[in-house]
């Protein structure tokens, strides 16, 4: 049942449904609201999908067809077992609506891309190797939904989470079509999201194929490598990324086509077609750092700002004053980019020789929650790793002045100077007491998340 339990330890109301302690709420839907829970005595994080159902859509459906819909999904959910789907753990009945539990991610395609609610704005490119990767795994899951006679219906970025170990798990089957199963949607009521959705699916959802999940995938993909989204005639990705070539266009073209039938047939062919995509990316990648090699190397930019010395102090910065104290874009990316001159002398430490700040070249072997990467950092100095006392976690300005700028070709062939599996590093600076910010390294933008959140954490010191 939902209750409200009086904490008296710490005068405060914690708020359950069923046994499940509600720690937040992580969006909401036409269907119900998904909540970030935690099950008590073991205190394992889950998210929770509770039925409660926007008032137009029962207008529209009805309660007994909503509910139908929603036991339908967490079946669908329940009977699928693959590596790239989001499992449900749990289903049942509190104070009269129903719910279900899954695995909890805090990471999507879509907060890395920088999508906002005004979808039409710019986005993160992401580099050419990253979205091959997310792709691939999407598609994996795709073809074992489809092969379950499982039309998704609503792939976008913000259903595709991404796990600590930065591998996909499709989410969200709310909207997903099962093989067989009767018609019936009214024609006022949209299903899928705008700009993902094939055309078909806008005027015909009941009766779609798997080539709309495949559609949606191929802008998935095109907004990935250009930073938008195509247009009714969209621009080739080769032109918005020098990087690609024609067969990339080839690729986009085929899977986005207005009419079902000239698009990719299955997700099998689609990622055969990717794995020569792949192939060919690969070989250009070889050419490419073949010649960069051979090229004389240029002097650091602005040589004059070596003995930058970025902040040390946490801070406590609310969202919106973060941008404009960290010094960032739009994108919250750094608006500036320090020189760097970075240096290992013993393959366990990197010295940045225009900061005089020395950082750990791994870092924590695993994601942590940002309490666990405080307990590390205390573990590191008493243990006075590689012979120091004083390693601490570093601030987002520390962590900003060992990023690059985003780029293509040069960063292909860089030997990467610290562990580039470590993709998001937490820092010292919190948002809230309940949250900290953090930098991913790779598409270098800032961040916040949970503190129950997993990321790695990095040891600076200096």
């Amino acid at each position: 049942m939902l209750a409200k339990i009086n904490d008296g330890a710490i005068g405060s109301v914690m708020k359950f449904i069923g046994k499940y302690e509600i720690l937040g709420l992580l969006g909401r839907g036409g269907m119900g609201k998904i909540f970030k829970v935690r099950l008590p005595v073991i205190g394992k994080i889950a998210a929770m999908k509770l039925l409660a159902p926007n008032p137009f859509l029962v207008d529209i459906l009805g309660m007994d067809r909503i509910e139908a819909l929603f036991i339908s999904e967490a079946s669908a959910m329940a009977g699928l077992r693959h590596p790239h789907l989001l499992e449900t753990w749990d289903f049942d009945k509190a104070d009269g609506r129903y719910f279900y539990t899954m695995d909890y991610y805090c990471n999507n395609l879509g907060t890395m891309m920088g999508e906002s609610g005004r979808i039409e704005l710019p986005s993160r490119i992401m580099p050419t190797d990253r979205a091959i990767h997310y792709v691939r795994q999407t598609l994996q899951g795709l073809a074992c939904l489809h092969h379950t006679g499982i039309v998704h219906r609503d792939i976008k970025p913000f259903n595709i989470l991404i796990t600590d170990q930065d591998t996909v798990k499709i989410g969200d089957f709310g909207l997903s079509k099962l093989r067989g199963e009767a018609a019936g949607s009214p024609r006022n009521l949209k299903i899928g999201s705008p700009f993902y959705a094939p055309p078909e699916q806008e005027t015909d959802p009941d009766h779609v194929d798997f080539s709309a999940d495949l559609y949606s995938v191929a802008v998935t993909m095109y907004r990935m490598l250009t930073g938008g989204l195509p247009k009714a005639s969209p621009a080739p990705v080769s032109r918005a990324n020098p990087d690609l070539g024609e067969n990339w266009d080839q690729f986009i073209f085929k899977a986005i086509a207005p009419k079902p039938q000239d698009r990719f047939s299955s997700a099998g062919q689609m990622l055969d077609a990717l794995k020569v995509l792949e192939t060919d990316w690969i070989i250009k990648k070889e050419q490419t750092c073949q010649f960069l090699d051979n090229q004389p190397a240029k002097p650091s930019a602005n040589p004059g700002l070596d003995g930058f010395q970025p902040r040390k102090e946490p801070v406590h910065i609310r969202p919106g004053e973060a941008k404009t104290f960290f010094g960032l874009d739009d994108l919250w990316r750094p608006r500036q980019y320090p020189p760097r001159r970075l240096h290992s002398p013993d393959g366990h430490r990197v010295l940045d020789q225009s900061t005089g700040l020395i950082w750990q070249q791994a870092g924590s072997p695993y994601p942590l929650t940002w309490k666990q990467a405080k307990a590390y950092i205390q573990d590191l100095n008493c243990a006075q790793s590689t012979g120091f006392s004083a390693w601490r976690i570093p601030t987002i300005d520390e962590l900003m002045s060992i990023v690059t700028r985003p780029s293509q070709k040069l960063d292909l062939c860089m030997e990467p100077v610290f562990d580039p599996s470590q993709k998001w590093l937490w820092s010292a600076d919190k948002r809230s007491f309940t949250a900290a910010w953090y930098l991913s390294m790779d598409l270098g933008f800032v961040s916040w998340q949970d503190l129950t959140g997993y990321y790695y954490v990095k040891g600076v010191c200096g």
